[in-house]
């Protein structure tokens, strides 16, 4: 890759982040997981925990098998999952009730907002000792249900992530697969799906069904269970490449001022002719291509010679007063303005301008959209593209 375009990729220093949401729920809710294992649940999980701590709510996993291998050190074979074990039984009942106290440490202690308990959660009795629980806590409660009858996306799951888990250190495929087979019949014998017509339809649930071919929702509470859903329903789970890169060089860049719209310098233009070449490189089909509405991003994309979406939200973050200023003009004429945006870069608004608060709220139809979408080259600014590299490496 030519030396422009490396520069373009470099690692970037991502702003330092508050919780400033607590708006968004009136009391912690807590986010139930429920369906057979190899069913996407710790997927969904982490993604959904990692949108919900980048818009500002607080937001923790709490993995149960990650509990069960701290209480049962060398896991054996899928006897350890049968119902009628009932000594693994106590055990997986008791790392259950551990975690709800770490919940619960962390939702009133450590200022969560919403905790993810993610485990199989597969039966009535399991599902009423944690709403027992969250009443006990005023938390309110959502369930989210994985079903999925697919043998090849089940038997997909099984290899790309058991295999690697630390209960198969051997990482035998064929054992791996048949032992976990077992265990996925051992919870299929006591499986309770949710009900949405008799049993729980007063709960607060989706039903995710074949990775998100269909969906089921049922007694919505609030704004933040509302965003869960629609979240939920944008993602998927096929792989594809995603290039976040940054306009070519501008004319203002060269003279050291911000925002504004200037049009690419010399060296910006040999950038876009290098980034032409880097994406052919990569033989990738189907990509599209989105740029902001400033200059400095669709001259960039102009070179590509491909078709391009321009978006409005990812234009540069708005400097107010200071646009088209250098720093050093910014700290002349507005002193305090400069020393208060030193002191919180994250929260700090420029005057008639935006924060990268701000910035977030407005780029969040940007991180929806890419859930969705397959290969995607995203030609935007520097303080937007810190955004979306903070959702993307979950800071």
């Amino acid at each position: 890759v030519p030396e422009l375009l490396q520069s373009c990729f470099r690692k970037m220093t991502l702003p330092t982040r508050k919780a400033w949401a607590s708006y968004m729920t009136n009391s912690p809710t807590v986010i139930v997981m429920i369906g057979l294992p190899a069913r996407g649940k710790t997927y969904m999980s982490k993604k959904l925990t990692r949108y919900l701590n980048w818009i500002g709510v607080p937001t923790k996993v709490f993995n149960l098998g990650v509990y069960r291998r701290d209480a049962v050190k060398a896991y054996k074979s899928y006897d350890f999952f049968r119902h009628d074990n009932e000594e693994a039984m106590k055990i997986r009942k008791q790392c259950a009730l551990v975690a709800l106290q770490d919940v619960k440490s962390y939702l009133n202690e450590e200022g969560g907002q919403i905790a993810v308990f993610d485990a199989t959660n597969t039966t009535r009795e399991r599902r009423d000792l944690i709403l027992s629980f969250a009443k006990e806590n005023a938390y309110k409660v959502f369930f989210v249900e994985s079903v999925c009858d697919d043998p090849d996306v089940i038997a997909a799951n099984i290899l790309e992530v058991k295999v690697s888990s630390p209960d198969y250190p051997e990482r035998h495929r064929e054992r791996v697969m048949d032992d976990f087979l077992k265990r996925i019949e051992c919870y299929e014998v006591t499986y309770q799906p949710l009900d949405p017509d008799e049993c729980d339809k007063d709960l607060s649930f989706i039903k995710v069904i074949n990775v998100g071919r269909r969906f089921l929702v049922n007694r919505v509470q609030d704004y933040i269970q509302s965003k869960i859903v629609y979240y939920l329903m944008n993602i998927h789970v096929h792989s594809r490449s995603i290039y976040l890169c940054r306009h070519g060089e501008s004319d203002h860049n060269m003279q050291g001022r911000i925002g504004g719209d200037a049009e690419l310098s010399a060296r910006g233009k040999q950038f876009a002719h290098a980034l032409q070449e880097f994406i052919g490189e990569q033989k990738l089909s189907d990509l599209k291509v989105w740029t902001s509405q400033l200059r400095r991003t669709i001259q960039t994309a102009e070179e590509l010679g491909v078709p391009y979406e321009q978006w409005k939200i990812l234009n540069e973050i708005d400097a107010g007063v200071c646009e088209e200023m250098t720093y050093e003009m910014i700290q002349d004429s507005y002193p305090e303005e400069f020393a208060l945006r030193d002191q919180d870069k994250y929260h700090y608004r420029y005057p008639g301008g935006e924060s990268y608060q701000d910035l977030v709220q407005r780029l969040e139809p940007v991180i929806m959209e890419l859930e969705r979408q397959g290969n995607v080259l995203v030609i935007c600014h520097q303080a937007v593209m810190r955004c979306l590299l903070a959702y993307f490496l979950d800071k």
